[in-house]
C-alpha cells in the first residue's frame, strides 16, 4: 500500500470509529480531529482543527474537569494519562474515559493523541463480569487505534510531509499548489543486468542498503523524497517546507550522494555482491506540489514539464557524475567547482540545453568529489566487436561493426565507421552485453565511452587482446 492509500483509508477509519480522537502538539494546537469526536464535543471539525485547547476547552466552566485532563496529558510530555471526566454538550451529559498516548516522528515525541469514549453504558450495566469483559475490549480498541494513527501520522512518510499532515487542517485533502522548486533523480547504472545475476534475495539486500543511505542524505539537506522508483530515487527541496536556497541545498545533496557510494561498494564486497554506479540529474523549475490523485488512491507528489526535463538530464549522467540544467546553476549562489559542460537536445524540450557537470560546492557546503579518472590504455591489437545503437533500454537496431583500441577498467576508446550520436547509448558483444554511453568524439579519431554494465565474462574476454 503507498502513501495515498494509506492515508485516504485511514482517514476514513478514524472518521467513522465511535471514539473520539485528538492529536494535540505540545503547542497546545489541535492537529486533528476525527468526526466522533467533533458530535461528542459538540464543537465542529473546523474549529477544533487548528485551534487551541486552551481558547476551546476552558471557555465552558461546566468542562473544567475535561480542559484540565486535556491540559494535564499535553503538558507532560513524559507518562500517558487514563482518566475518567464530566462532560457536557447541549442536553447531552456524558462520562469519557481519556486515554493519552505520544505520537512521534522519527523517534522523537511531537505531542499527545487523546483518545475518549462515553462509558455511561458500562457504568450501567449491573452484571460486574460483563463490564470488565467489555472495558477489557474497549481497552484493547483503544490501544489498537492510537497505533493506527501513530503509525497513519509517523510510519510511512518522510517528516516533512508527517509534519504538514499534521500541522495543517487540510493536509489530507486532494489538491496542489505552484511552485519554483528543485528536483533531483538518481538511477543506478546498469541496475537491469544487475537484476539478471542476484538472487531476489541478494537484490532487495542491495537496495535496501543503498536506498538507506541516500535518503539520510537527501534528508539532512531538506529534500523530501517523493519516490523510489526501483533502482531510481525522485526528491524535491523547498516543499512541503520551503528553503530559499532549495538549489543548492539540492546540489550539496547530490554531491554528498556521489561521494558515499565508494562506503557503500566497500559494504558491498564485504558481502560479495556487486558495485554501484549512480547518476543524478538536477533541475530547478516550476512544478505543481501537493496530494495529487483521487479520492480513492492519493499521494504527495509533483508534476509538470520540468520534472520530464530532469529525468532528461539524470539519463545524460553516467556513473559518479553530477549533472545540473541552467536554471539550477543560475539558482546556486554558492562558487561552484564544474567539470565538462555539454550540449543536449532533450526530447519535448524544444531547444537546446547546456548541462554542467558539477564537481564540488563551496562554503558553507564545502564539498569536493574526488574523481579518480581512468584513462584507457592501448591494447596490443584492435579487439573487432558486434554493436548496437540503444533506444530507450530495449530496442535494439541491426547489428553495427567497430572495435575498442585501448580501454581500461570503465571506459574504452571505440572506433566504428558509423556516426554516434554523443551521450547516446550503445551494447558491444564483448564477452556478454556491454552497455556504454557514448562521451565524446576524440580529436585523434575515434570515441570515449564509459560503462555503464560490466559482464561477468568482460574481464577474461579483454585479455586477450591487452
Amino acid at each position: 500500500m503507498n502513501t495515498g492509500e494509506l492515508n485516504i483509508y485511514h482517514k476514513r477509519v478514524l472518521d467513522n470509529v465511535s471514539e473520539g480522537i485528538l492529536v494535540i502538539g505540545f503547542d497546545g494546537i489541535i492537529s486533528f480531529a476525527n468526526r466522533t469526536a467533533a458530535v461528542t464535543l459538540g464543537i465542529s471539525e473546523e474549529e477544533l482543527s487548528g485551534g487551541r485547547v486552551s481558547e476551546i476547552f476552558f471557555s465552558n466552566s461546566e468542562n473544567e474537569k475535561f480542559a484540565q485532563a486535556i491540559l494535564d496529558s499535553v503538558y507532560d510530555r513524559e507518562n500517558p494519562h487514563d482518566t475518567i471526566v464530566p462532560y457536557t454538550s447541549g442536553d447531552q451529559s456524558y462520562i469519557l474515559r481519556l486515554l493519552t498516548s505520544f505520537y512521534c516522528v522519527d523517534k522523537e515525541r511531537k505531542g499527545v493523541i487523546v483518545v475518549f469514549s462515553d462509558l455511561r453504558e458500562l457504568i450501567e450495566l449491573k452484571d460486574a463480569v460483563k463490564s470488565m469483559q467489555e472495558i477489557q475490549k474497549l481497552n484493547t480498541a483503544l490501544e489498537l487505534r492510537n497505533k493506527l494513527l501513530n503509525e497513519t501520522f509517523g510510519r510511512f512518510l518522510s517528516d516533512e510531509i508527517v509534519k504538514k499532515l499534521i500541522d495543517t487542517p487540510d493536509g489530507l485533502r486532494l489538491g496542489g499548489e505552484t511552485r519554483i522548486l528543485t528536483i533531483l533523480m538518481s538511477d543506478l547504472r546498469g541496475f537491469t543486468a544487475m537484476c539478471e545475476r542476484l538472487k531476489p534475495s541478494e537484490l532487495i539486500t542491495v537496495l535496501n542498503h543503498y536506498l538507506g543511505k541516500m535518503t539520510d542524505i537527501i534528508q539532512s539537506y531538506g529534500g523530501t523524497i517523493i519516490e523510489f522508483m526501483g533502482d531510481g530515487i525522485l526528491a524535491v527541496f523547498g516543499a512541503p517546507e520551503f528553503f530559499e536556497d532549495h538549489a543548492s541545498r539540492a546540489v550539496a545533496a547530490a554531491l554528498k550522494m556521489q561521494s558515499e557510494m565508494p562506503e557503500i561498494n566497500i559494504w558491498n564486497k564485504e558481502y560479495n555482491l556487486p558495485a554501484l554506479e549512480m547518476g543524478i540529474g538536477i533541475n530547478t523549475g516550476e512544478v505543481v506540489v501537493g496530494n495529487l490523485g483521487s479520492d480513492r488512491r492519493m499521494k504527495y507528489g509533483i508534476a509538470g514539464s520540468e520534472v520530464n526535463l530532469c529525468g532528461r538530464i539524470e539519463s545524460y549522467s553516467v556513473g559518479g557524475q553530477v549533472l545540473i540544467s541552467p536554471s539550477t546553476r543560475a539558482a546556486v549562489k554558492e562558487k561552484l567547482k564544474t567539470g565538462k559542460k555539454m550540449t543536449v537536445y532533450p526530447k519535448g524540450a524544444g531547444r537546446e540545453l547546456i548541462l554542467t557537470q558539477v564537481t564540488g560546492l563551496g562554503p558553507p557546503y564545502n564539498i569536493t568529489l574526488r574523481l579518480e579518472g581512468d584513462k584507457p590504455v592501448p591494447l596490443k591489437k584492435p579487439a573487432p566487436v558486434c554493436f548496437y545503437l540503444l533506444e530507450g533500454k530495449h530496442n535494439l537496431k541491426h547489428a553495427l561493426y567497430g572495435g575498442i583500441t585501448a580501454a581500461g577498467d570503465d571506459r574504452a576508446v571505440f572506433e566504428t565507421g558509423t556516426k554516434l550520436e554523443i551521450l547516446g547509448n550503445i551494447l558491444i558483444e564483448a564477452g556478454g552485453d556491454l552497455y556504454c554511453k557514448v562521451l565524446e568524439e576524440l580529436k585523434e579519431g575515434g570515441y570515449l565511452i564509459q560503462f555503464t554494465a560490466v559482464p561477468v565474462g568482460y574481464a577474461e574476454w579483454i585479455k586477450a587482446f591487452r
